[in-house]
């Protein structure tokens, strides 16, 4: 959607949960020699000011990153994302918070090859500059679910993808579903991250079962979903995000341990209500 700015979210729990994941896949997609794709559909800036007007305006990242600063007894796989987080801040001092393709910067090899695709002109021109040294890169100002078509199966046969629209509009959850299924017939091993908001929303509430069930009749290697609740029904209307979920198909064997060791630490850090709660859970194929 051309009106959303991510930056208005910056480093909010959901990012947290978002680039922790993303963290962890990246860096076991590097431990082979053999390289491999990632695809941004919906990639954002690159990064943001959290000194900024957007940013300052909502001050999510208050209930989100900010919690984590300053913790000193992060388990292992936070301590990495949180690592990335401090690399683009070399002053020490939380000003900037680093979006997916910022994340993927600091993490991917030079001969991994990278694919953004965002829609927002302002933010295409900052994600262009952004990675405009990088090699094996390219940024697009395409609709990111039709780009998938071509982009897979990737060179390589080892590949990234990962789906978080706004769902400002809710075409945007069967878009998702659509670009999920189509993505898992041309390339069936392929690592999957599909991140959603978790609201009072019939649409919401049934993409991780919709997905189970693409995943279930396609994906090599199952699927594992993981939910983050932070807060309650914001007003009496039922607006409001509660949390979010990422829903990964052909995750890495390491990433349901990585999670059961953090899930109950974010829980902890970052929930805002005595019934802040995780999901987790995981089928192999």
């Amino acid at each position: 959607m051309l009106a959303y700015r991510h930056a208005f979210h910056a480093g909010n729990h959901a990012d947290v949960l978002k680039h922790l994941i993303l963290t962890q896949v990246l860096r076991y997609m590097g431990e082979k020699d053999k390289p491999y794709t990632l695809v941004d559909t919906h990639a954002g800036a690159g990064g943001y000011s959290i000194e900024g007007q957007y940013a300052q305006k909502k001050g999510e990242y208050v209930q989100g990153v900010s919690r984590l600063w300053d913790a000193k007894d992060l388990p292992a796989p936070l301590a990495n994302y949180m690592e990335l987080v401090r690399a683009f801040n070399t002053d020490g001092q939380l000003r900037q918070y680093p979006g997916s393709p910022g994340i993927a910067n600091l993490i991917m090899r030079e001969e991994d090859r990278l694919r953004v695709h965002e829609l927002h002109p302002t933010d295409f021109r900052i994600l262009e500059t952004y990675l405009s040294t990088r090699p094996h890169t390219q940024v697009s100002d395409k609709d990111g679910f039709a780009a998938l078509r071509a982009e897979l199966p990737p060179p390589s046969r080892r590949g990234v993808v990962l789906m978080d629209p706004s769902y400002e509009l809710k075409t945007d959850y069967a878009k998702v579903l659509t670009a999920v299924r189509e993505g898992l017939e041309r390339f069936a091993d392929g690592v999957f991250l599909i991140w959603y908001p978790q609201l009072q929303l019939l649409e919401s509430a049934q993409l991780a079962q919709r997905l189970k069930a693409a995943a279930d009749a396609s994906a090599k290697k199952g699927w594992l979903h993981v939910r983050l609740t932070v807060q309650q029904q914001s007003d009496i209307r039922g607006f409001g995000m509660l949390g979010s979920g990422m829903f990964v198909i052909n995750p890495p064997f390491t990433l349901h341990d990585d999670l059961q060791a953090c899930m109950p630490y974010l829980v902890d850090k970052l929930g805002q209500y005595d019934g802040a709660n995780f999901l987790l859970e995981q089928r192999s194929s």
